[in-house]
């Protein structure tokens, strides 16, 4: 049986504790980014635009004519000239009017190409249903790849506008006057929240804060205190940081990430023609381990029988030993999911 070394790969990482500040590993409560979408028309397109069974593209340039004095019958435009899209974008916290965005359009029409567009001016609205930014300019496509032959281009019907929005409207948030803030952790955990706390407490004024839980803690502005600097200190400070354990499987591209202490216990599991069996011995790691192919029947001349014993046998050697008896990545996959549904594996399993 073939390996497929190159589709299942085990990474190992330490989970040791090392330092780590205060602003990234939590973010401040309110302090975020809002979404903004809006439809519009991207046009001086050279042929690629939408067809005419984009019934919603002749119907918007239609309107869109109207608002400059041009009455036509949306069964009179025939022109390809014409994308609609959809515009995106991000509005940063404290974003104020005058302010440049990013956006991103996306063609939901049948156009071909967006290249040497112009998006015509475009309203953006947040969630609640207000304009917070209008979009228009020029479109570039990151450039596109041409000349030698097989050589790749780029996705023709989504483009960017690198400062192409102006922010209309500001998302208002008093900071400078709130007596508490809260921090989110970005993972919970009750011993970062505490680790936090005291931190905050021992370096920056006795009882300011306070860990409501494992994942908010509770910032109180002292008496005369400025807040932004009470904030902007507690988010440099460092912290003894150590991620939880975890495995990460990608079942896309057979992908396994797990940290090197995920013990595996002793178990025995079939999987196919596969068996493995992990049992406690005096082997070191799986290099010694006894990894043995058998020919059990006729039907199956490849099946496996895995031994892999040690003092302590990891998910990296499981998936490692797993690679050399020519497991597919598929194999890997259902073994490792069902050594965490019989507990044999106690860390948390992710599949992606």
């Amino acid at each position: 049986m073939k390996k497929l070394l190159t589709f299942a790969v085990c990474l190992s990482f330490s989970t040791l504790a090392f330092a780590a500040q205060v602003k990234d590993i939590a973010s401040v409560v309110g302090v975020r980014d809002n979404q903004l979408i809006g439809y519009g028309l991207v046009v001086g397109l050279s042929g690629t635009g939408d067809g005419s069974t984009s019934e919603f593209t002749i119907q918007s340039l239609s309107n869109m004519l109207q608002t400059v004095n041009v009455k036509i019958n949306p069964d009179d435009i025939k022109s390809k000239n014409t994308a609609a899209v959809i515009v995106t974008a991000k509005l940063p916290a404290f974003a104020r009017h005058g302010d440049k965005l990013d956006v991103t359009i996306s063609s939901i029409g049948d156009a071909k190409s967006l290249q040497g567009g112009t998006l015509l001016m475009t309203p953006l609205k947040g969630v609640d249903g207000d304009i917070y930014a209008l979009a228009q300019g020029s479109l570039t496509l990151g450039g596109k790849s041409s000349g030698r032959a097989g050589a790749s281009s780029n996705h023709l019907t989504a483009g960017s506008i690198f400062g192409g929005a102006l922010v209309e409207r500001e998302v208002t948030y008093d900071f400078y006057n709130q007596n508490n803030i809260n921090l989110s952790l970005k993972n919970t955990n009750f011993k970062t929240a505490l680790d936090i706390q005291n931190a905050i407490n021992a370096n920056i004024g006795d009882d300011i804060a306070i860990a409501l839980d494992p994942r908010t803690i509770l910032l109180r502005r002292p008496q005369d205190a400025n807040i932004i600097e009470i904030v902007s200190s507690v988010l440099d400070l460092e912290i003894d940081y150590k991620a939880d354990e975890k495995i990460v499987i990608d079942e896309r591209t057979g992908t396994v990430v797990s940290g090197i202490n995920a013990v595996v216990d002793p178990v025995v599991v079939t999987h196919g023609d596969i068996t493995i069996k992990i049992e406690p011995n005096s082997y070191e790691n799986i290099e010694e381990a006894d990894v043995n192919l058998q020919s059990d029947t006729a039907i199956s001349p490849n099946a496996g029988l895995l031994k892999i014993s040690g003092e302590k046998t990891t998910v990296a050697n499981v998936t490692r030993a797993l690679n050399r008896l020519g497991a597919s990545p598929s194999d890997i996959i259902a073994i490792l999911e069902n050594l965490k549904r019989v507990g044999a594996i106690h860390v948390d399993l992710e599949v992606l």
